[in-house]
């Protein structure tokens, strides 16, 4: 297939196209300038010039192919405006989702799972609440799973919080140890017995893979490899290679110590994959977030 990837120089993006390559497809990847152009020519595809806020080059670009994949999702940083983020992704999968109506052609867009049920184990079945965490985004991938009733065959790769690897510069991996540099401590919130999921970024990749290829119309797929892994094990492992020491903060201090992260550390986000495990029979082969972390690459790429 001739898939459109938008995304295609991205962390996750770059292991999508890498993947789909592997399995003998074609791959268009959008570009909005001439450096992004160059990074998908030496990967070896083709490129489309366009934006997320350009919606005739989306819409030219899917027309063009024979699916599409979503993966230009937004990073947490101080000067990004979420909100106007997430308006201009809903236009971007809504003009595509326009131009691939009743073709059969299968639409791929990039979600997460955290947040969506602290506390409880989070299944594909199960309902989606917007929340404080979620709110801004989930109209992203409800718009186009809804495209599965309108002769689209849509699905939501839903990816773990930590998708990690080599070459995650910006993830939330790289984010915890650069405040642990910061603030000469490794943290967690209270007894840091609160749950991540985690999925390797190759892991992840097939995945999407796979969704192409096969997920049926309004389909949730989980890219969960590991369904929680206790922060306070988060916050050892970074800690024992920076060679700092792992604490414990109460809520009001963890404001202060993790900034934009303060949200997110003490949630508990067990998540289950086990349905997409079993339709797709996609089976996690990389190394586990503990694991990767000890591996050291994170602090040679984040120094």
């Amino acid at each position: 297939m001739r898939i459109f990837v938008a995304g295609a120089t991205g962390y996750v993006g770059s292991a999508i196209v890498s993947e789909l390559l592997q399995a003998g497809h074609e791959v268009v990847g959008l570009a909005r300038s001439d450096a992004s152009a160059a990074t998908l020519v030496r990967a070896g595809i083709a490129v489309h010039r366009g934006d997320l806020g350009d919606l005739d080059s989306l819409r030219s670009g899917a027309a063009k192919a024979d699916g599409v994949v979503f993966a230009a999702n937004q990073h947490i940083s101080e000067t990004t405006d979420s909100a106007a983020r997430a308006r201009v992704e809903l236009k971007a999968v809504e003009a595509i989702g326009s131009e691939l109506e009743q073709t059969g052609k299968p639409f791929v867009v990039t979600s997460g799972v955290i947040g969506r049920t602290p506390g409880q184990v989070l299944t594909e079945e199960t309902p989606a609440v917007p929340n404080a965490v979620t709110g801004l985004r989930l109209p992203v991938e409800t718009s186009v799973l809804a495209l599965g009733g309108r002769g689209v065959r849509s699905s939501s790769v839903r990816l773990a919080p930590t998708v990690h690897g080599r070459g995650d510069a910006r993830g939330f991996v790289s984010m915890l140890i650069g405040i642990a540099r910061a603030k000469g401590v490794s943290a967690f919130v209270g007894e840091g017995a609160n749950r991540w999921s985690s999925v390797h970024r190759r892991d992840a990749a097939v995945l999407f893979r796979l969704a192409v290829e096969s997920a049926p119309p309004g389909t949730p797929v989980h890219a969960v490899a590991e369904e929680g892994v206790r922060f306070r094990d988060i916050a050892e492992a970074i800690g024992r290679q920076l060679k700092l020491p792992a604490v414990g903060l109460t809520a009001e201090e963890a404001s202060g110590h993790f900034g934009l992260l303060a949200l997110l550390v003490s949630l508990d986000n067990p998540t289950s994959s086990a349905l997409t495990r079993e339709r797709f029979g996609w089976v996690p082969v990389h190394p586990g977030l503990i694991e990767d972390i000890e591996d050291g690459h994170y602090f040679k790429d984040t120094a």
